[in-house]
């Protein structure tokens, strides 16, 4: 049994009329008439009472009438989300983030990407840089929002730069160099540092060795932390300080203190990763909101 039995026996049934059915159908009426016969036969049952004028339904062609429809339905249904995936406007993604460095990136995309695929459902994932990067190369993200990785770390993926970030020196607000407008690398050179969590960011001790390489020194770290809530606590209290981009402003509001680095380092590049291979309809639409303007 195929879908074109289905097909054939509901218009015969809806229209009671062999030669209206082949009309609509565009078959010839001998065709259509031997393939609901051979319908009939693999059901084991008699559908149709044909009479010199008018055809009937049978009680059980009644009923497999309403079963046949409800197939179709499924059918064109099926169909109609399938496409609707293949075209991005359905289904799911998963959004692998680095909190930090897109606290304004991240929400202006979600609005942009809401008003862009609606009825496609964002899962949102909080991770390190080592792990949206594994999470890409095995197919379980479909895009990641994180600072540009090195071109050895990228391992193949791509990266699409969304927007820049001027790096800055965070400090306790009591710190004696929070009153300096600017700082020099050589002011901060003694200072002890906190910073993240070195096997998962490895990419933040090579913009740091490379920040104090002109000076043929190497920065001191005293702590690591996992997050950006654990890098402020820790600087708040005094533990040390802290280079970040100028949107952790927004996450550590009063309770530190940033400030430009003079002369100005190369600026952080956050954008979008995501294997260029195997990236959905819907993800190539997320990365499209993300390069919407920010309001």
């Amino acid at each position: 049994m195929e879908l074109r039995h289905l097909r054939y026996f509901v218009t015969v049934a809806e229209l009671l009329n062999f030669t209206k059915a082949a009309t609509r159908l565009r078959v010839a009426q001998p065709a259509l008439s031997r393939q609901i016969r051979d319908l009939e036969d693999e059901l084991g049952v008699q559908l149709l009472e044909r009479g010199p004028r008018a055809v009937r339904l049978t009680g059980a062609g009644a009923t497999f009438l309403d079963e046949a429809k409800a197939v179709l339905q499924r059918n064109e249904e099926a169909v109609k989300a399938v496409r609707a995936v293949a075209k991005g406007e359905r289904g799911e993604i998963h959004v692998g983030y680095a909190p930090t460095p897109t606290v304004e990136l991240l929400p202006c995309a979600l609005h942009a990407f809401q008003n862009l695929a609606p009825d496609v459902r964002v899962s949102l994932h909080d991770l390190s840089s080592e792990e949206m990067l594994r999470g890409l190369s095995e197919g379980k993200l479909h895009v990641c929002l994180m600072v540009e990785p090195s071109p050895k770390t990228l391992r193949g993926l791509k990266f699409e730069k969304l927007v820049e970030y001027p790096m800055c020196v965070a400090l306790r607000p009591t710190h004696p160099l929070a009153k300096s407008a600017k700082l020099k690398l050589e002011q901060i050179a003694d200072e002890p540092f906190v910073g993240y969590t070195r096997a998962d960011y490895p990419d933040y001790y090579e913009l740091l060795d490379g920040l104090f390489s002109p000076l043929g020194r190497k920065v001191r770290i005293v702590e690591e932390h996992d997050s950006g809530p654990g890098l402020i606590a820790a600087t708040e209290v005094g533990r040390g300080l802290a280079i970040v981009p100028s949107c952790m402003a927004m996450l550590a509001g009063n309770r530190l203190k940033l400030r430009p680095i003079d002369p100005p380092p190369a600026p952080l590049r956050v954008g979008a990763a995501y294997d260029a291979k195997r990236i959905s309809a819907a993800a190539q639409k997320f990365i499209t909101a993300s390069r919407q303007p920010r309001k």
